[in-house]
């Protein structure tokens, strides 16, 4: 139990010890005083991160929704396939294809962006 809920606890029951009430907080206080006050005994808290963890976000990324989708894009073709809809699953599987290669490039310029435009902008 802390100190404030100590005080709170005696302020509730005042009203029924008149004199004991008063003559407790005052002790209290003085020895949260004496003691060099609250701040002295409660920890810091943790200082937060400086910046943004992109390597775990983009390691997270790529361990947990990448084979996901990949799954789910599997079934859609395998279903689209038993149903006869060759075309249509050549078409998203090109489409899909395509994607991947977008995000491949953003992910390549997101590691080497910071050399290339140190060379074009010497």
């Amino acid at each position: 139990m802390s100190v404030m809920e100590i005080g709170q606890a005696l302020w509730a029951i005042a009203p029924a010890v008149d004199g004991l009430v008063p003559w407790l907080n005052s002790h209290l206080a003085d020895g949260v005083l004496s003691s060099g006050g609250l701040a002295g005994g409660l920890a810091a808290p943790d200082p937060g991160p400086s910046e943004v963890d992109t390597d775990g976000i983009l390691s997270f990324f790529a361990s947990k929704i990448a084979p996901i989708l990949l799954a789910v894009l599997g079934v859609i073709f395998i279903g689209r396939a038993s149903k006869g809809e060759v075309s249509r699953v050549l078409t998203s599987s090109a489409i899909a294809i395509i994607g991947l290669a977008f995000i491949a490039g953003a992910a390549t310029l997101f590691f080497v962006g910071e050399s290339l435009i140190e060379i074009v902008f010497k």
